[in-house]
């Protein structure tokens, strides 16, 4: 199986292992609960799969690589305890508690979690000879020592294949049975979809698009191992988008740091040389701005197929990366409105306006001018009237106050979801966006330009308002992109593959397909449709959520 279809088979044996009776029993016996093992070539992603599920599940994350650990760390250290049996007292040997279950206790006290969460366990079929009799009784009861893994943790463990490691020790059959075994094999279209999401470099995916045989290679050759993996891959891309931000050279020695295989660094590092003179030479930014040169479409149109589809991974990628910073405004935005709601809410219900201030007075019988001068010269003597009197004006000081709490709120959540490895890239970036609001706003508060909390509300509306204005804004450029790139291909590549390319690879794509299901696009729908992907569309897009407020805001 690929790693796609191990994370799905992964998330619903969780879920099942988690599942509880009526009685809160588990409906599978925690000694039944075997531990999966992944067992797979190195690089291809299992480390990173973990934190996806973990993430996406909701629940705590802790890892441990075994290949460090002796029988000691793992077990616990033993010492001396004193206990009475038949009245006489005895010296009994107990133990310290296991690191690797400390750590799982650690994890639920920091990150609040009582109960639901991964123990992974990679290298496991690497560890020292003293702690492999040791791994069998943890494997079946889930314990070290004398302590167990808390209920309602899973264990997943992983390792590789012997070819790939000498340190592998080969499991009995007796180890293999207690496991829930999942052969991993490395997959460039799941990859390439992974690389979308996390928006690695485009001349890596091209490239790959072009030579798939090299997405991944482990080769000995007169003695001498050569290899190629995706951690190779997107440990590249990144450090290839630094040194283009940096100005610094890219270059063979550079790509072999990444990737140890000769005849692929030699070729990726030729194609990346090409890749930047497309670049060059087309000028992506006219053809996105509707204004193509005759000489770009022209020689588009003659290109061969490499060329072709190199430039459409670079408007691709860039239309794309539009899209997925709207979805992230968008996301910001809908996270951010009901802390500004309950901020609202406590002017309203403090008697803040004009308007329930008069409404206070008529109630209390100051009615004539006359009535509302003696208010204002003697003290209230009902109940009712000292009530009004103590309702005091909403002030911009308790609006900063309240904004102070949301941000220590914020702050805890994160920390929390980050002691507990679950706080995704996304999460993460969202919550980050809606602090730095928080904390500007109360920066722009505290200068005083707010007389009462009506106006510091007025105020946060007005800033809330100005940052939608922006996504509309961008999602009006992006549009506009995304025509452009349908207008070039109609013109240069017609109805061919190209098109069909660039159709399929915005649906696959989770932010292409969620802007495209928000806000729409007539030359998506028409290629779609003439292309026969309309059912596909409406598949995924019906699985897309709706932001139904931002439409209206828009």
């Amino acid at each position: 199986m690929n790693i796609k279809q191990a994370k799905e088979y992964i998330k619903n044996t969780v879920r099942l292992y988690l599942k509880k009776d009526e009685f809160g029993e588990y409906r599978v016996p925690v000694v039944r609960q075997r531990p999966i093992f992944l067992l797979g070539a190195p690089g291809i992603g299992k480390t990173a799969v973990m934190e996806q599920i973990a993430q996406e599940m909701g629940i705590a994350l802790v890892s441990y690589s075994m290949t460090h650990h002796t029988r000691q760390s793992a077990l616990g250290l033993p010492f001396i305890t004193q206990k009475n049996y038949g009245g006489a007292p005895y010296s009994v040997s107990e133990y310290t508690m296991s690191e690797i279950i400390a750590t799982v206790y650690d994890t639920m006290e920091e990150g609040g979690i009582k109960e639901g969460g991964i123990l992974f366990l990679d290298e496991i079929n690497c560890v020292s000879e003293t702690l492999a009799p040791a791994m069998l009784q943890f494997l079946q009861y889930k314990t070290f020592g004398r302590h167990q893994v808390p209920q309602g943790w899973v264990v997943v463990t992983a390792g590789n294949p012997p070819e790939y490691n000498k340190s592998v020790r080969e499991f009995d059959v007796v180890t293999y049975d207690r496991l829930k075994v999942m052969e991993v094999e490395p997959d460039y279209s799941v990859w390439k979809e992974y690389a979308g999401e996390k928006r690695l470099h485009n001349a890596v995916v091209s490239y790959l698009d072009l030579k798939k045989e090299h997405f991944y290679r482990i080769e000995m050759r007169a003695g001498k191992r050569s290899y190629v993996t995706a951690r190779g891959w997107e440990d590249l891309s990144e450090i290839l988008a630094l040194h283009e931000e940096e100005g610094l050279p890219v270059d063979e020695t550079l790509v072999g740091q990444y990737l140890r295989n000769e005849e692929v660094v030699k070729e990726f590092a030729a194609y990346y040389d090409l890749y930047q003179k497309y670049k060059r030479e087309y000028h992506i930014a006219d053809i996105l701005n509707g204004a193509p040169s005759d000489r770009a479409v022209a020689r588009a149109r003659k290109a061969a197929f490499d060329e072709r589809l190199s430039l459409l991974g670079m408007l691709l990628d860039r239309v794309q990366a539009d899209m997925q910073t709207v979805m992230e405004q968008a996301a910001f935005l809908t996270d951010l409105k009901n802390p500004l709601k309950a901020i609202g809410s406590l002017v309203e219900k403090s008697g803040c306006t004009a308007e329930k201030e008069k409404t206070a007075t008529e109630q209390n019988g100051c009615t004539t001018e006359k009535e509302k001068a003696t208010a204002e010269q003697k003290e209230c003597t009902t109940e009712k009237e000292k009530a009004t009197a103590e309702q005091k004006e909403c002030t911009a000081e308790q609006i900063i106050s309240r904004l102070e709490t949301l941000e220590e709120a914020r702050r805890k959540q994160m920390e929390s979801l980050r002691r507990a490895n679950s706080l995704s890239e996304t999460d993460r970036k969202k919550s980050a966006s809606v602090l730095r609001f928080l904390e500007e706003s109360r920066r722009e508060l505290n200068k005083g330009d707010a007389p009462d909390g009506k106006a510091a509300v007025e105020q946060l509306k007005k800033k809330y308002n100005g940052k939608i204005s922006e996504m509309k804004l961008k999602t009006d450029k992006t549009q506009s992109e995304l025509h452009a790139l349908f207008a070039f291909a109609e013109e240069a590549f017609g109805e061919g593959n190209e098109m069909l390319i660039l159709v399929t690879e915005l649906t696959r794509n989770s932010a292409s397909a969620r802007f495209l299901g928000m806000f729409g696009s007539p030359d998506y729908a028409r290629h779609s449709e003439s292309l026969m992907l309309a059912e596909r569309r409406a598949d995924i897009l019906a699985q897309i959520e709706q932001i139904d407020w931002i439409k209206e805001s828009l």
